[in-house]
């Protein structure tokens, strides 16, 4: 079987993460199995823009380019997945740093020619130094992370997440790229979804497609403090309420909360119950993660209803574009 190549895309926006971006570029430089180039995709910020092409302009495997779309994570990935030249284009985030060893168990798993996507394990790196006494790992895909809940080892998902993940380059001819209107648009209200919709979508048009999570394919995401307070934490829930909306309008309630409902009605009254009994038994926190979990159950439900009233409304648009790729 022929070897295939990877592309990894980082989406950038600001000079305020700058030492983040080199480190995540290093992260990726420094692979057991390299990449074939490393795209750092900038969305509508010319001094950063220019500041990186400086900066890489003696490196050939990165190279530096403008979103050609709309603001907005989505765009920026669209235009990392066209010009990359890889049969599986990889996705990191600017503020987080790769181990070792991710692109080679990425790689494994498409070794299987059915598998159209491979996503990986996220760890907070909080800003504090440590997780906070109140913040529930039911709820870490708040500061995007993996959260308490998902089924360890190498397992088959309905969707990977976003900010540590690969597709197999045909996944995109199948199914187009990721939606626009969906997710982030630089410093806006935290939405998210759109590698979910993208899952979905996927999977629909190739309904044979295996989508993995390996928890081998490790990543270290920075948390910044402004992240480790209750306001965010509310005020990410709900965008992400509102972020489900726009998946069920897309693809159908059935599907679009599918993985939510065992969550909602399984994983977190679990994380409900052992907060309680930390309480009870005089532990730190424990009383706290438990109203943590319900509060964020309740925004994210206030966020989905007021979505799907947008929705229907024709109030929140949303468009997929397909792509067309470098690679021949």
């Amino acid at each position: 079987m022929r070897t295939l190549d990877i592309s990894v895309v980082v989406c950038v926006y600001t000079e305020d993460r700058w030492e983040d971006i080199l480190a995540a570029v290093d992260s990726v430089r420094a692979q057991s199995r390299p990449a074939l180039e490393t795209l750092l995709v900038v969305d509508h910020n010319q001094v950063l823009l220019d500041r990186l092409s400086k900066e890489y302009k003696e490196t050939e495997e990165v190279r530096v380019l403008a979103n050609a779309g709309p603001r907005g994570l989505s765009a920026g990935r669209n235009t990392g997945i066209a010009a990359s030249y890889g049969d599986v284009i990889a996705f990191l985030d600017d503020d987080a740093v790769a181990e070792r060893d991710w692109l080679r168990h990425f790689a494994e798993g498409y070794e299987d020619p059915l598998v159209m996507a491979v996503g990986g394990r996220t760890m907070p790196i909080w800003a504090s130094g440590r997780r906070p006494a109140w913040f529930p790992e039911e709820f870490d895909w708040v500061v995007g992370c993996t959260y308490k809940g998902l089924p360890p080892g190498r397992v088959q998902v309905r969707n990977v997440l976003g900010g540590n993940a690969s597709f197999r380059r045909s996944a995109f001819d199948a199914a187009g790229g990721f939606a626009t209107g969906i997710g982030r648009d630089g410093d806006k209200r935290p939405l998210g979804c759109e590698e979910t919709e993208l899952c979905i979508r996927l999977t629909r048009a190739r309904p044979d497609a295996v989508l993995l999570i390996d928890d081998r394919a490790v990543i270290h995401h920075r948390v910044p403090e402004a992240r480790e307070h209750f306001a965010y934490f509310r005020t990410r829930t709900y965008a992400e309420g509102l972020s489900k909306a726009l998946v069920a309008r897309s693809v159908g309630a059935d599907k679009g909360l599918e993985s939510e409902r065992r969550y909602t009605t399984r994983v977190l009254p679990a994380g409900v119950a052992r907060g309680l009994r930390d309480a009870l038994l005089a532990r730190p926190g424990g009383a706290g993660r438990a109203a943590a979990i319900v509060t964020g159950v309740v925004t994210a439900a206030g966020g989905y209803v007021l979505g799907s009233v947008r929705a229907r409304r024709g109030g929140a648009t949303f468009s997929v574009v397909q792509i067309e790729g470098a690679k021949p």
